[in-house]
């Protein structure tokens, strides 16, 4: 008699994966890529994947990090250890360094968090689950210190991403330990420029669009149908949010969730690139891209971290928003919906399933389904 397959982490609603499944997986996502978190993962995959270790010293030079360890010190949630990993990602709108001509961030030069998703990988790396948190999100904001050394005084219902306007990586960091109970392993952040160069390295990303898409804002006019966005497209997708669906930061973050799976699809076929050049160019645009935790600030240890999650790649990967509910008091703005994102985070930190109840009846967008891969079982 066969032995009884068990259910592996990660997957709410299935009971557990057979050689049947995997083989129907294998050939639905046969080119694996590494997780694709976010859009720093593409630049991350090159370096895990490629097989250029005599550039490592020379593309070292690239890298930014930051010590989120000393400057959080020691009051912070438990670092299990149970085999799981869990880190923050962010995309910025900083107008820094190139992205001021995109349109982001805040007149004084400050930067926001535009973008921000909790990764948790489940212990033997071979399965993912994603949380995004919308901006718009009001939290209480613990104090804590920024990479500058200033002290920032907590905050009672402020917008989710003013902690990092307000303290940069650390004060992201801290104010998402406070809000999960879960320790960040790490910390890594790209900004809208590098993004844009990433995806244009790649030589863009394919999706399809189930109805039109014009939005003068995010200088995005795609039509219903198949498309291979460039670096500014793609910018423009997960930007935009006033011409699909409701308009929200909700529906923003299913663009955004959509476009990752998309995006993944892509980075599997940098396996088959074949020209040194090509890879090098891509891994010098990533590495000059992304900011990372101290502990990620080599090119070495990054290739380290992202050789660990080569088991990964989009059908491995669950996806969910953070449970809200908008604000009675401003629509415009959302609530943490506390007993259903509880049980997301009590999943997390037992490294099992998000429960599928845990986001059912809370608020959602209406942009689910406008946007998905372009590639066919056919391919």
């Amino acid at each position: 008699m066969a032995a009884e397959s068990t259910p592996e982490p990660g997957t709410p609603g299935r009971t557990g994966t057979t050689k049947e499944r995997d083989r129907a997986g294998h050939r639905s996502g046969r080119r694996k890529a590494l997780l694709a978190a976010a859009w720093t993962v593409v630049g991350i995959v090159v370096l895990g994947g490629s097989g250029v270790g005599y550039l490592y010293f020379r593309l070292n030079g690239n890298l930014r990090s930051i010590d989120i360890n000393s400057l959080l010190g020691h009051d912070r949630p438990e670092d299990v250890d149970n085999g799981s990993q869990d880190f923050l990602v962010l995309g910025s709108d900083s107008r820094s360094e190139g992205n001021g001509k995109l349109g982001g961030g805040l007149d004084d030069g400050t930067a926001r968090a535009d973008t921000a998703m909790i990764v948790h990988v489940y212990e033997g790396r071979r399965r993912a689950g994603v949380v995004s948190v919308p901006r718009d999100t009001l939290v209480d904001r613990p104090a804590c210190t920024g990479a500058d050394g200033r002290t920032h005084p907590a905050a009672t219902d402020a917008m989710f991403n003013s902690a990092f306007t307000a303290g940069g990586a650390a004060c992201a960091v801290k104010t998402v330990e406070s809000l999960t109970g879960i320790r960040m392993d790490h910390y890594i952040e790209i900004d809208f420029a590098g993004f844009e160069e990433l995806v244009d390295e790649l030589g863009g990303v394919r999706i399809t669009t189930t109805e039109d898409i014009d939005d003068p804002d995010s200088h995005l006019d795609l039509q219903a149908g198949e498309h291979t966005l460039d670096g500014a497209q793609s910018l423009g997708l997960v930007r935009t949010r006033h011409s699909v669906g409701d308009g929200s930061d909700l529906g923003r973050i299913q663009l955004q969730q959509a476009f990752v799976k998309a995006l993944v699809d892509r980075v599997g076929d940098i396996g088959l690139l074949s020209s040194p050049k090509q890879l090098y160019d891509l891994a010098s645009t990533a590495t000059s891209a992304v900011t990372t935790d101290s502990e990620l600030g080599s090119v070495r240890a990054l290739a380290s971290f992202a050789d660990g999650l080569k088991g990964l790649d989009s059908a491995r990967m669950t996806m969910v928003t953070m449970p809200v509910r908008i604000d009675p008091a401003a629509p415009n703005r959302l609530l943490v919906a506390e007993d259903r994102a509880e049980q997301v985070w009590a999943a997390l930190r037992a490294d099992r399933a998000v429960p599928a109840s845990a986001t059912e009846g809370t608020a959602q967008g209406t942009a689910d389904g406008v946007v998905g891969s372009g590639r066919t079982h056919a391919e």
